[in-house]
């Protein structure tokens, strides 16, 4: 009985040791995995630049945003203005009083003001941004490398003014520079008289028959307009469309026609200047 109960003893004590060597053993291996840890686990920075897993992907509850862009219907272009345009102003004209940026990296630098007249319901500071739109492209007049461009206010020297006048003031004051721009008696386009850019009120709220038949938004005219009477302004003369189905030179008279040609607001066409017959 003795000899039994120093047996049972002795199996307790080595039960008792065996479970210590191995909670010894489990606690190393936690220690070494908490201290392998950082080094084993990405940051959150090495996580995003690493690459997708291929293969599919887990579906998404709900559409990403850049689907949901995708998905939804464009809005149609405005092609023309609401509601009736004056036909009349004051004849005196508001000026923008701000300087823009130098447009161009290089060339002679040509300075313009921007005025719009009072009574044609146009905000100037509105027109002063859709003229320097149009003139900095990509695609406008700077592109050559050889001229830069900048609106002044309207106190300051400058090369020439861009104006947005109604029909009947567009019609004086291009009559006073030796242009008219009649058509069926009413001033209809747009002109360049020396020192001044006119773009007519009617053509700008409402573009032309042909560009709103082929859905060419109003912003595309407005930036031809601009660009085709600046042209005249640099020494630019009127050309003819190339071919049908080609790009309309700024230069040829697109509010009158395209003549199979299709709208182009710019004188730059992929990094090139982009011409047509002489008229």
């Amino acid at each position: 009985m003795f000899r039994s109960a120093h047996r049972h003893r002795r199996f307790a004590l080595i039960a008792q040791l065996v479970a210590v060597v191995l909670a010894i053993g489990a606690a190393v291996t936690v220690v070494a995995e908490e201290r392998a840890e950082p080094s084993d686990r990405l940051t959150a920075e090495e996580a995003a630049a690493q690459p997708l897993p291929a293969g599919p992907q887990p579906a998404s509850s709900s559409p990403s945003p850049s689907a949901t862009v995708a998905a939804s219907p464009s809005a149609p272009p405005v092609l023309r203005m609401p509601g009736a345009v004056p036909s009349a102003g004051s004849g005196r004209f508001d000026h923008d009083d701000r300087s823009g940026p130098v447009l161009g990296r290089a060339g002679e630098l040509r300075r313009y003001r921007v005025a719009v007249e009072s009574g044609s319901d146009e905000d100037v500071a509105a027109f002063a941004q859709a003229v320097q739109v149009a003139l900095t492209g990509p695609g406008s007049w700077v592109d050559s490398g050889r001229l830069r461009l900048q609106q002044v206010p309207g106190d300051a020297p400058r090369d020439f003014t861009v104006y947005l006048a109604t029909a009947r003031t567009a019609g004086r004051m291009c009559a006073a520079g030796g242009v008219d721009i009649r058509i069926d008696g009413r001033p209809y386009t747009s002109c360049r008289a020396p020192g001044q850019v006119i773009v007519n009120l009617d053509r700008w709220r409402l573009s032309v028959p042909h560009y709103v038949s082929a859905r060419v938004p109003l912003s595309v005219y407005r930036t031809y307009v601009v660009n085709h009477e600046v042209g005249h302004q640099l020494g630019h003369h009127h050309e003819r469309c190339p071919g049908s189905g080609r790009p309309a030179p700024v230069m040829m008279q697109q509010t009158l026609f395209l003549n199979g040609c299709r709208a182009n607001p710019w004188p730059y066409v992929d990094g090139r200047r982009y011409t047509g017959p002489a008229l």
